[in-house]
């Protein structure tokens, strides 16, 4: 018996296929772009952090080293001010490492150096994430409770998806390591969105900032400069899979979107 296919429903298959291949370049591209965006913008914040507290510290007293980070390092305790430094150092590290794993054609070309790099990315992961929960615990934050729980949590995922990443990686399950290297990834340069965000606020007058870090969008902020990140590249992953819906590209091309938005306003503001 001769089976006669539908050409309707191949038709449809087509056009839905043709719309996952558009919506999957466009999801492509727009992930690149901001993060280009976030690595050229990030390195100037590098630069900032090793300039104006890491610098000074070369050759200086390692008692004095509150010295050059007044409201940050506590001096009455060297064990909080080394953590500190440690995640300022490891901090700086693991943001330049993170934007050079990220570049395909190295990635191709020099494998052995991608996997060495990626062993001192995940190392300087973790040693940031210990310095600034060691920081936290010894010390504080400056916003109080609702920042110190904000931030602990931050911490914990770093560490989490720094382990994830390595065993995934040396367990040869490349899907799995990239994922995972992404969730990294959109953790590491929390740091800097954290920056870039509160600048785009300035622009627009939302308000709900106190010096002390203790107004409600400061508090929203302890948690919102992360989580959001976590959340836009959970859809990204689910919409690149092959069995991934249309309904997930849309929303990945959307959340995207409007994190492009976010990411350009703050770095304008920062100009």
């Amino acid at each position: 018996m001769t089976v006669v296919s539908n050409p309707d429903h191949r038709g449809g298959q087509e056009h839905s296929q043709k719309t996952s291949g558009l919506l999957d370049a466009m999801n492509r591209q727009l992930a690149t772009g901001i993060t280009v965006l976030l690595c050229l913008s990030g390195m100037q914040f590098c630069l900032y952090i090793v300039l104006r507290y890491l610098a000074p510290l070369l050759g200086a007293d390692p008692d004095q080293w509150h010295l050059f980070a007044p409201g940050f390092s506590n001096g009455g305790d060297p064990v909080a001010t080394t953590s500190l430094v440690l995640h300022l150092v490891a901090g700086v590290i693991v943001m330049v490492l993170g934007c050079v794993q990220f570049v395909t054609a190295a990635r191709r070309r020099w494998p052995v150096m991608h996997r060495a790099i990626g062993r001192a990315y995940v190392g300087s992961a973790i040693l940031a994430a210990v310095g600034g929960l060691g920081y936290i615990v010894l010390n504080g934050t400056v916003g109080g409770a609702v920042m110190d729980v904000g931030f602990g949590l931050y911490g914990v995922l770093v560490l989490v998806a720094a382990v994830r990443c390595l065993r995934h990686a040396r367990a040869r399950d490349v899907a799995a390591h990239r994922d995972w290297a992404v969730r990294l990834f959109v953790l590491v340069v929390a740091s800097w969105l954290y920056r870039l965000e509160y600048g785009a606020a300035g622009v627009l007058g939302t308000g709900g900032h106190t010096p002390q870090f203790t107004g409600w969008f400061d508090q929203m902020m302890a948690f919102a400069f992360y989580v959001p990140n976590l959340l836009i590249a959970e859809m990204y992953l689910r919409a690149r899979r092959r069995d991934g819906s249309i309904a997930w590209r849309i929303a990945s091309l959307l959340a995207l979107s409007v994190a492009a938005a976010v990411v350009v306003l703050g770095v304008y503001s920062r100009w």
